[in-house]
């Protein structure tokens, strides 16, 4: 298990990265990569961390916060770099990052089919919620079971 280098995402790792998130199945039509990357670099309550395993992008992860929980998404490790401890990794980047803004709690969300992602982050410490999470679009679209 090699230790992941850690920095924010610059420009130049903005393609590899939305590359990385295709291969990890972590897109969606609706949401744009590209806009969800420049959205979180324009504050300062949010970022993108990369994590290196000998120079190359091993892992990610888009990580913000309200003031109040901390929000992490687009938690991904390159398929051809996983079982070697980077997903931990890049998580407690994530949370130290938070915890440096003086955030307290960590919340993300996993969908109901993921079971992997789901074991994971029970590996990791987290427990399933008790809240529901509702949703609304606001630009008019349609409501549908997958988004």
């Amino acid at each position: 298990m090699s230790a992941l280098a850690i920095s924010a995402i610059t420009d130049a790792d903005v393609e590899p990265v939305v590359a990385l998130w295709q291969r990890c199945g972590l897109t969606r039509p609706w949401n744009d990569p590209h806009a969800d990357i420049a959205l979180a670099r324009r504050r300062d309550n949010s970022t993108v961390l990369i994590g290196r395993d000998d120079g190359a992008i091993a892992a990610t992860v888009m990580v913000g916060h309200d003031g109040h929980r901390g929000w992490v998404y687009y938690v991904a490790v390159d398929p051809d770099s996983q079982k070697r401890g980077h997903g931990r990794g890049i998580m407690a980047a994530a949370e130290g990052w938070l915890r440096a803004a003086g955030i307290a709690k960590l919340q993300l969300l996993v969908r109901r089919e993921n079971a992997p992602a789901s074991a994971f982050y029970k590996s990791l410490g987290f427990t399933e919620s008790t809240s529901v999470m509702f949703q609304k679009w606001l630009d008019d679209r349609e409501t549908t079971p997958s988004n």
